[in-house]
C-alpha cells in the first residue's frame, strides 16, 4: 500500500492551498480515510476525515467553516481544500487509510500512512 501527498507548500494567511492524496495497493472504495497533521513539538492530529463511501465526515473544530474534505473513489484520490490559511495551520500535514470498521478521525485506527507534505502560512 503506498499512499502519495501533493499539494503542500508557502502562503500567506488568508490563502489557499488543495491537498491531495493518492493511494495504490488498495481498493480505495473499501477504505475510510483522513488528514492529519503534526508541528514541531507537538502530538500529530486529525484535522479532517471522511468515509468509505464519502457519506460521512468529520472536521477537526479548528478546521471548521474553512476546509473541505472529499474523495473520488473512481481516481483512488483524496483532497483536502484548505481555505483562510492561518500561521497555526502550519505543519506536515499526512494522509492515512483506515481498514474497514467504525469510521474514526483518531490516529491510533489508522493503517496506513503517507509521507506528508508541508504546509506553511506565513507572510
Amino acid at each position: 500500500v503506498h499512499l502519495e501527498e501533493s499539494g503542500g507548500g508557502l502562503v500567506q494567511p488568508g490563502g489557499s492551498l488543495r491537498l491531495s492524496c493518492t493511494a495504490s495497493g488498495l481498493t480505495h472504495g473499501d477504505y475510510h480515510m483522513g488528514w492529519f497533521r503534526q508541528a514541531p513539538g507537538k502530538e500529530r492530529e486529525g484535522v479532517s476525515c471522511i468515509s468509505r463511501s464519502g457519506d460521512i465526515t468529520y472536521y477537526n473544530d479548528f478546521v471548521k467553516g474553512r476546509f473541505t474534505i472529499s474523495r473520488d473513489n473512481a481516481k483512488n484520490t483524496m483532497y483536502l481544500q484548505m481555505n483562510g490559511l492561518i500561521p497555526d495551520d502550519t505543519a506536515m500535514y499526512y494522509c492515512a487509510a483506515s481498514k474497514p470498521g467504525m469510521f474514526s478521525c483518531l490516529p491510533d485506527v489508522y493503517d496506513y500512512w503517507g509521507q506528508g507534505t508541508q504546509v506553511t502560512v506565513s507572510s
